[in-house]
């Protein structure tokens, strides 16, 4: 057998109490998740989060902590996700920028709303990174290392 996990990295990032959220085709459903998405060849993770937030939100972040590493299943394709998981500040806007084609809109939405019951979460590590951020949960930047051969 031939498996491997997807290694992904997503973002929560709050400005006054709001988070930003991507609205997004999934499945042919519409569904909401942080900024998130995978490591391409050759790049760091610091590299991933911040790339796949702009190309989602047009958004240019500060990455200030890691939140975590998440481990999900998903029933619906049978890929076992790595999320890689980073709190950042927002920076600039550029609104400017295309979205990623399956990428709706970007919102600013507060946690209550994320963590509705009716949420339209994409997985249910949409509502665990965000309970974990809330908690408190922080390790420093330099709790990650890269070693990256060029």
């Amino acid at each position: 057998m031939n498996w491997h996990p997807h290694t992904t990295v997503a973002c929560i990032v709050e400005d006054n109490g709001r988070f930003l959220m991507v609205e997004e085709k999934d499945q042919g459903k519409t569904v909401f998740n942080q900024p998130a998405g995978h490591l391409d060849e050759n790049e760091t993770l610091y590299e991933a989060a911040l790339r796949e937030t702009l190309e989602e939100t047009a958004w240019e972040v500060e990455l200030n902590a890691f939140l975590g590493t998440y481990q999900y299943y998903s029933p619906h394709n049978g890929i076992t996700y790595i999320r890689h998981c980073f709190i950042a500040s927002p920076l600039k806007h550029y609104p400017e920028l295309s979205l990623d084609k399956d990428i709706i809109a970007a919102h600013w939405l507060s946690a209550d709303e994320i963590l509705a019951f009716d949420f339209k979460a994409r997985s249910p590590i949409v509502g665990k990174v965000l309970q974990d951020y809330l908690a408190g949960q922080r390790y420093p930047l330099s709790l990650i290392y890269h070693h990256l051969i060029s």
